[in-house]
């Protein structure tokens, strides 16, 4: 047997496309359905880690979640990670396959769209549905010929496909025509159905809108007006988010959240870097009520009172440590350290936070190239050639500052890096480091992480760290936050926006384009 499959495309990035395939995975979950997303090129620097060590785009996990199956590489065999204007990480089947530009894209063309292909194939011989989500628009005109993410897929698959577009942009109607017209005929034919997303406001509003655009849309139906949803709850993947405000996300995450820095009783300012990777990592901060969480981009713009400052994950370190001092904002940072200001560095961001960032074999420069960070933790970080990526579960074992307090606790994450880094010995006089948590590898524990002698400064490799619930609380009621403290609850946001999608969306159509009736 050979899966059904379903395609939603969007009329431009940021509409809901990654939303709306989670919700209708989740959809044809509840119906019984062996169900699975696909995505078969991503382009996004956030990704996160599978049960058996493999990248694929975040989106993809949340949707795997919602479909209630576990995450492969199948269901996002391309995901081009940018490293700047005129190159790409590659992950091939969930793992870095070196880099691809432009003067080489057109020559790996054909040995990507086989790995794709081939993921679809797996994926449908073992699944009753695959939901495929596109890729920014279809309607690029100087890409379709190259295209290997929207109507490429929709042909291959021989897909029905939705095509998604935005109100709460302005001008929806406007981009579902233009993206109709814009299509060859053959692949205009594949849109069977449109779907307004974002909507704000009363229905009503909209008048005999959907029947005046009927006619003018190729006489392809509106099968859904879905209303926007607050604090979604689900994990955010493109960076154009923090600028839009469309993220997959559980608050707001725009440059500063929807509990703004005056009302809120903890500001926690996060370094927007030029090469920023996997911000999600603090949307459960920006979740809990009475925290500010705003992304800055230069030393004026941290303010007066921020209580921490995170340096968070790059996608390129080594050029994004040199533009922290371009901006002013290392050395604003350090003087903040020194003040007494908490500092956090994940990742890409604990690798700054050291005094030594070494590249022997050329990964970021040029060979044998080494950097002094900012100084604050006393680590020495290598880059190697290959590329860490696998899910941790660990053991809190801070010695010092208000994470001791969790000392024997469990928390998860995922490391996702290409750098391995150690603390160098304490010079005379300086105050010990501890290890902030312990892994169990085979049959021996690794130390990892670093926090320093107040437990004020810490670093560690570990993606998702602030989901662990015990330990997000903790650390914010040690900035002086008082709330309650939520929860996080991943499963009962994919219940509410299957059952929100569900009361808006024609699903007796959609159910029939995915039967081909």
């Amino acid at each position: 047997m050979t899966a059904r499959t379903l395609m939603v495309v969007g009329t431009q990035s940021g509409v809901g496309k990654s939303t709306l395939v989670a919700a209708l995975c989740r959809i044809f979950a509840w119906e019984g359905a062996r169900v699975a997303p696909f995505k078969a090129q991503n382009i996004a620097l956030n990704a996160g880690v599978t049960p058996d060590g493999d990248e694929v785009g975040r989106a993809t996990l949340v949707q795997a979640e919602a479909a209630r199956v576990v995450p492969h590489p199948d269901m996002n065999p391309v995901l081009l990670k940018p490293e700047g204007a005129h190159g790409s990480q590659v992950v091939l089947d969930g793992r870095a396959q070196g880099r691809i530009g432009v003067d080489n894209w057109q020559q790996r063309r054909e040995v990507l769209w086989a790995h794709i292909t081939a993921a679809l194939d797996r994926l449908r011989a073992r699944t009753d549905v695959v939901v495929i989500e596109g890729a920014g628009s279809p309607a690029e005109i100087n890409l379709q010929r190259t295209d290997m993410a929207n109507m490429a897929v929709a042909r291959y698959a021989d897909a029905p496909v939705l095509l998604v577009g935005d109100i709460e942009r302005g001008g929806v109607f406007a981009a579902l025509v233009g993206t109709l017209m814009l299509l060859e005929p053959s692949d205009r034919g594949r849109i069977r159905g449109l779907v307004i997303n974002k909507l704000r406001g009363d229905p009503a509003l909209l008048g005999n809108a959907l029947d005046l655009l009927r006619p003018r849309a190729f006489d392809v139906p509106t099968l859904g007006v879905i209303p926007h949803l607050a604090e979604i709850g689900l994990a955010a993947e493109d960076v154009a988010s923090l600028d839009t405000g469309t993220a997959l996300a559980s608050t707001s995450t725009s440059t500063s959240t929807s509990t703004s820095t005056q009302a809120a009783s903890v500001y926690i300012a996060v370094v927007r870097l030029p090469h920023l990777a996997n911000f999600d990592d603090f949307e459960p901060l920006a979740a809990e009520a009475g925290v500010a969480v705003r992304y800055v981009e230069h030393a004026a713009a941290l303010g007066e009172h921020p209580a921490a400052v995170i340096v968070p994950g790059s996608k390129v370190t080594l050029d994004d440590l040199a533009w922290l001092r371009r901006t002013g904002l290392a050395e604003a940072i350090v003087e903040r350290a020194r003040a007494g200001t908490a500092v956090v560095g994940i990742c890409g961001g604990y690798q700054m936070l050291g005094r030594w960032i070494a590249d022997p074999y050329g990964v970021e420069a040029e060979p044998g190239a080494e950097v002094p960070g900012l100084g604050l933790l006393p680590v020495r970080t290598v880059f190697e050639r290959d590329k860490r990526t696998r899910r941790v579960e660990a053991t809190v074992n801070a010695a010092s500052g208000p994470l001791a307090a969790l000392a024997g606790s469990t928390i998860r994450g995922y490391e996702l890096h290409m750098g391995r880094s150690q603390v160098e010995p304490a010079a005379a006089g300086e105050p010990p480091t501890s290890p902030l948590y312990e892994v169990q590898e085979r049959d021996q524990r690794r130390a990892a992480g670093t926090l320093d002698a107040e437990g004020r400064i810490w670093g560690a490799y570990l993606h998702g760290i602030f989901d662990n619930d015990e330990l997000r609380h903790t650390w914010l009621r040690s900035l002086g936050w008082q709330g309650r403290g939520r929860r996080l609850d991943r499963e009962a946001a994919y219940e509410r926006l299957a059952t929100h999608v569900s009361a808006h969306l024609d699903m007796a159509v959609v159910r029939r384009l995915l039967d081909r009736r």
